[in-house]
Parts: C-alpha cells; sequence; structure tokens
C-alpha cells in the first residue's frame, strides 16, 4: 500500500513539475514576443520621423511603450528567473528545449525576410516600408543571436534537439534560396527567349526584378550555408536529419526538376504540332520550366550525392523517393494520353484541344518514365530474401494502397456519370466524352496498382520461402498437476515454443506433499523429465500429467471429434 502511495505521489510530481515547466516557457515566449514587437514599433517610429515619436499615431505610440516597457522588463525578469535554475534536469527537459527551437525559428524567419525584402526593396525605385522592415530585422535578429547564444551553452543550453536548429534553418534557407533562384533565372531566360520588350513590368527595367530575386536567393542561400556547413548540419547522423534531406532536398527536389522537365518538353511539342496560339504565348511558360528543371535538377543531385556517404536506409530511402515521384508524374502522363486519345475519338472537331492534352500527356510521361527505370530498375528486382528491405515492402503496400483508392474513386466517379448519362440528368455529348477523364486516371491507377501487388506478393513468397521452418508442433497442452505446481505451466510454454497450457489441479492421492515448482530440487527433476517427455511429439494437442510422486505421463490426444 505504501509502495502504491509513494507511487502516485512520484507520478503526481512530475505531472506537476512538467505542467510548470510548460506554463513558465510559454509565458516566456509570449513575452519576449511581446516585448520584441513593442520595441520595433519604437525603431520604426524613430528611424520614420526621427525625434518626433508621437508623429499622428498616438495610440499606436502608447501600444508600443506598453509592450516595451511592461512586456520587455517582464521578460526579461522571467528569463533571469528561469535561467538562474536551468540544471541537468531542466536542461533535458522537452519544454525547454521546444521553447529555444520555437523562438530560434520565429525570430530567423522574421529576422531574415524583413532584411532580405529591405535589401531588395533598395533596388530600384525607393520603397516606403523600409524604416518598418529595417527596424523588425534588427530586433528580431538580435532576438534570435540571443537565443542562438543560450542553445550553445555548454552548461545551459538544451541538452538534446540540438539537430532542430539545423535542419530548421538549412531547410528553410533551402526553400527560400531555391524559389528565389528559380525566380531569377526565370526572369533572366525570359528575357533572353521573347526579348526585354515583353519582360519589363509597368515602368522599370527587366533587371530590377531579376536583382530582387538574386538578394533573396543569396539570403536563403546564405541561411543555408550556415546551418548545413558552418553548424554542421551535414555532419549529424539523425533521423531527423535525413528525413528533412529527403523530404526536401530530394522529393521536392525531384518535384520541381521533373515538372520543370515536362513543362519544357510541352513547349518544346507544342512549337512542333501545335502553333495554334501566337508564339509569345506559347513560350510563356518555357523560362520559368528551364529555371525549375536547372535549380531543381541541382538540388535533387546534390542531396542524392549525400545520401550515399549516409546510412543505407537514408540511400535506399532517396532511391525509393526518387522512383515515387518519377511514377507519379509518368503515371499520371498516361491517364492524360488515355484521356485524350478517348476525346479526340469521340469529338473530331476539338482535335486543337485534344492535341495540346496529349502533348502534355506525353511530355509527362517521357520524363517521368526514364527517371523511374533508372531508380527503381524493375529488370534488376531482388532475387532473394535477403535482398528485400523493409522500406521496400513499405514502398509496394503504400503505393498498391493509395493507387487502389484513386482507381475505386475513379471507377465510383465513372459509374456516377454513366448512370446520370442514361437517366438523361445531362443533355448533349457522349458517355465516353463524360467519362474519358476519370477513365484514363482509372486506367494509370490501376496499372500501378497491379504492378506493385504483383511485387509484392512476390516479395511475400519470397521471404515465406526463406523463412526458417517452425519448430513447434504442440499448439496446446493441458496440465494435470497437483497444487502448487502451477510455476511449471510458464516453463513447459517456453519449452513448446509459445503452446497454450491450462492447468487442472488434482484432488487424489497425486496432490499430497508437493514439492515447491520453483526452489526444489524434486520440481526442477520433474521439470526435466516433462521437457524430455514432450521432445518429439508432433501432436496438436497433448495432455500432460503429473505424480503420483515423480511420475509424468505424456499423452497426445485428438480433440477433433469433441
Amino acid at each position: 500500500m505504501s509502495s502504491q502511495l509513494v507511487s502516485a505521489s512520484t507520478g503526481l510530481t512530475r505531472a506537476q513539475t512538467t505542467l510548470r515547466r510548460l506554463i513558465q516557457y510559454a509565458l516566456l515566449f509570449a513575452l519576449v514576443m511581446i516585448a520584441a514587437s513593442g520595441f520595433s514599433g519604437l525603431l520604426e517610429r524613430l528611424f520614420a520621423s526621427g525625434a518626433v515619436l508621437a508623429a499622428r499615431d498616438v495610440p499606436g505610440l502608447a501600444g508600443g511603450l506598453a509592450f516595451t516597457l511592461i512586456g520587455g522588463p517582464l521578460a526579461l525578469l522571467l528569463w533571469w528567473f528561469l535561467w538562474r535554475r536551468i540544471d541537468e534536469a531542466e536542461r533535458a527537459a522537452a519544454a525547454w528545449g521546444l521553447y529555444l527551437a520555437g523562438m530560434y525559428t520565429v525570430s530567423l524567419i522574421v529576422a531574415t525576410t524583413s532584411l532580405l525584402q529591405l535589401g531588395a526593396s533598395l533596388i530600384g525605385s525607393p520603397r516606403g516600408q523600409w524604416a518598418s522592415l529595417l527596424s523588425n530585422g534588427l530586433v528580431w535578429a538580435t532576438v534570435w543571436v540571443w537565443h542562438r547564444w543560450m542553445w550553445r551553452h555548454p552548461d545551459k543550453g538544451a541538452a538534446h534537439l540540438e539537430d532542430v536548429r539545423t535542419t530548421i534553418g538549412s531547410v528553410y534557407g533551402l526553400v527560400v534560396g531555391t524559389i528565389a533562384a528559380i525566380s531569377a533565372l526565370g526572369g533572366l531566360l525570359d528575357t533572353a527567349i521573347r526579348g526585354a520588350s515583353l519582360a519589363i513590368t509597368g515602368a522599370e527595367p527587366w533587371w530590377y526584378s531579376v536583382l530582387r530575386s538574386v538578394v533573396w536567393a543569396a539570403g536563403g542561400g546564405s541561411v543555408w550555408w550556415w546551418h548545413w556547413f558552418h553548424e554542421g548540419g551535414h555532419r549529424l547522423r539523425t533521423a531527423l536529419v535525413d528525413v528533412s534531406m529527403i523530404a526536401v532536398g530530394i522529393f521536392a527536389g525531384g518535384i520541381t526538376a521533373l515538372a520543370g522537365g515536362a513543362v519544357v518538353l510541352f513547349v518544346l511539342l507544342r512549337l512542333a504540332f501545335d502553333r495554334a496560339d501566337p508564339m509569345g504565348k506559347l513560350l510563356e511558360p518555357l523560362a520559368p520550366a528551364l529555371a525549375a528543371a536547372a535549380i531543381g535538377a541541382v538540388v535533387w543531385r546534390y542531396h542524392r550525392a549525400v545520401s550515399v556517404d549516409r546510412s543505407g536506409e537514408t540511400r535506399r530511402g532517396s532511391l525509393l523517393v526518387t522512383s515515387a515521384v518519377a511514377l507519379a508524374a509518368a503515371a499520371s502522363g498516361i491517364g492524360v494520353i488515355v484521356s485524350s486519345l478517348l476525346g479526340g475519338a469521340v469529338s473530331p472537331l476539338a482535335g486543337g484541344t485534344e492535341r495540346t492534352l496529349l502533348l502534355g500527356g506525353i511530355s509527362s510521361l517521357v520524363v517521368g518514365g526514364p527517371v523511374w527505370w533508372l531508380a527503381w530498375k524493375p529488370a534488376k528486382q531482388p532475387d532473394s530474401a535477403d535482398a528485400i528491405t523493409h522500406g521496400r515492402r513499405i514502398y509496394l503496400i503504400a503505393f498498391f494502397g493509395v493507387s487502389a483508392v484513386v482507381a475505386l474513386i475513379a471507377l465510383l466517379v465513372i459509374g456516377y456519370r454513366i448512370f446520370e448519362f442514361l437517366l438523361g440528368e445531362v443533355s448533349g455529348g457522349s458517355a465516353i466524352d463524360r467519362i474519358r477523364g476519370p477513365l484514363g486516371l482509372l486506367v494509370a491507377a490501376g496499372m500501378v496498382a497491379g504492378y506493385h501487388f504483383a511485387l509484392w506478393r512476390r516479395d511475400r513468397a519470397a521471404l515465406a520461402a526463406a523463412a526458417p521452418p517452425q519448430t513447434r508442433t504442440i499448439d496446446q497442452v493441458t496440465l494435470v498437476a497437483r497444487p502448487g505446481s502451477e510455476g511449471f505451466a510458464q516453463e513447459i510454454a517456453e519449452a513448446t515454443g509459445g503452446a497454450k497450457v491450462t492447468v487442472w489441479l488434482r484432488t487424489d492421492d497425486g496432490a499430497a506433499s508437493p514439492p515447491d515448482p520453483v526452489t526444489s530440487p524434486a520440481s526442477n527433476e520433474s521439470m526435466g523429465q516433462v521437457v524430455k517427455a514432450l521432445d518429439g511429439i508432433t501432436a496438436r494437442h497433448v495432455l500432460v500429467v503429473l505424480g503420483p510422486g515423480a511420475r509424468v505421463d505424456v499423452i497426445p490426444v485428438d480433440t477433433r471429434g469433441r
């Protein structure tokens, strides 16, 4: 009873400590946000109007002063109180690490966004928001430096979640830098392809937008480099780093590269076979697509090369993700091709539209198909159970499940539209024309589901053939023993490899003077006799009778006629 009370008291104390930490760090997070917001507002007024802080917005000034002069001291006071109390237990607490990660992320994003937007606004005509951007950038950069110092403190920094800081920074910088680089390169290529006169927006020269994108690309690239190389993110071998690298660098980068490549091929095919639109409109998507394909391929290739030097699971995961992206592109292309061919067959007058749709499907299939072939290697599938990895099995099940669900939904849509057509709810058009879209989706999803299901069955058969033979032949044991011998049941279950054991207690003379089932030498001798007697028994159900004395009877029984 006392041990239960102590256990309950310990659990209550831990819950109270956890709740106290959550409240304290949540309050500190809110106070830091309030103080930074207020101080940023005051700096903005100082930059914009010099010494005249009040200007025309008295309520705004009052809010800034309240946030700064009340929220700021309270934030510093609470921080100092918590900082002095941080010991090994507090360092290992999840609340402390989550607070640092949350504030680090917010301050990094706000500071870099404000400063990069400020730098971009200085190109070309002056922008009126420079004071707000500068104040936000300076204040939140200070908050970022402060929390980075706390995180890296040797005695009071977070004892775990070290990879969170580098992962957040590298992923954020990579995303910002990649998007901006695509925008900059796309603007430059658009000017080269379509001419400077078409690239001018408003009264600004075309290079203004390109330079602004370059500023963002340089800033994002710097943030990524700082966290990936300077902070040692590339040296970390944690699951979070590997997952983020595969998800962002390989998955997102692969989608960007394949989508850009498909659009480039689509534009080239339209130039060759479908010039119904003006040349300027045909070439409009070419430059952004070229930029996306080039930058996405660089990001994709770099992270694929990095994954080679990491764990085997990471290498296999990167290949599976690459295969998934390419297969999705190829399958969507097949669906579009089927839909466009059906549309052209039933609606010859819509040849131009269906031709454009067909070229789009061909582009997606031509780009995604070869990449899937190189990544998945369908001609070199595993020929032994040892080569079938856990990740491959999950991949097959996931693709089969998703494609089966898509096929089912497409089939339901087809049925709905057929019945709708037969019931006369919609006039005009043929039944084929109404179902060709979901029919193309059904064909593509059905092919993917069938292929992956066949591979899954093949792998399952290989694994089953390579599995060690089942040595246990006894499924159930009925133990008839004297009182006090119940401990034999666990021993018999282990000796038979997990058979179900039912204990019946004797009430005759065999129950006299039972030995202790745990410590008695007679008991150990009897257990050895039981195990020896069970050896070689192949019956499903066995009756084991202990006693009288040291006698052991093992009787195979057949209960099927019961």
